[in-house]
């Protein structure tokens, strides 16, 4: 058993071996997170990397590619541009490009938005009387993505396998 062998490792270790892995552990973690958290400073996007979850904006972007994000406040909001939203209620943000934009006299602005893929706008996915996003919504707009389809596929592949298992029998 895997985790039987890693406690005897650890048994056998002295304590300043002991305490040298915790420390690069943590090192290991800690150097993870400051990396995050600049790259949220930079950015200005509470999330800025995301991954796509659904086909909804093929051909732009594919199920499993990498979204670089920026949210800078100053950047007005264009027809066109592909922006990533968190609607209230839901947890997983939705990356969408912006199909119209509704400005009031006051400069408030309002935006409607659709996947390229989808048939309709996104008034569906809205909550429950919402008929516009507002900038405060939005986590990030899109400028750069990476084919990760390898963040996906695992997933992907272990669904394939039950099904074929399950109707295999």
């Amino acid at each position: 058993m895997l985790s039987l062998d890693f406690l005897d490792d650890v048994r056998r270790m002295n304590k300043r071996q002991l305490y040298y892995q915790v420390l690069n552990f943590g090192m290991i973690v800690s150097s993870a997170l400051m990396i995050w958290k600049g790259l949220m400073v930079i950015t200005g996007s509470e999330s800025p990397i995301v991954v796509v979850l659904s086909g909804s904006m093929e051909p732009a972007f594919h199920r499993g590619d990498l979204l670089f994000l920026t949210n800078r406040v100053e950047d007005p909001i264009r027809v066109g541009e592909i922006v990533v939203f968190r609607i209230e209620g839901r947890e997983i943000p939705i990356v969408h490009r912006v199909l119209k934009i509704h400005e009031k006299q006051n400069g408030h602005i309002k935006f409607l938005t659709k996947g390229d893929n989808n048939a309709v706008d996104d008034r569906g996915l809205y909550k429950q009387g919402q008929h516009w996003l507002e900038k405060k919504d939005v986590v990030g707009r899109a400028r750069g993505d990476y084919n990760g389809l390898v963040l996906v596929l695992p997933n992907h592949l272990v669904s394939f396998e039950n099904v074929c298992f399950f109707k295999c029998i």
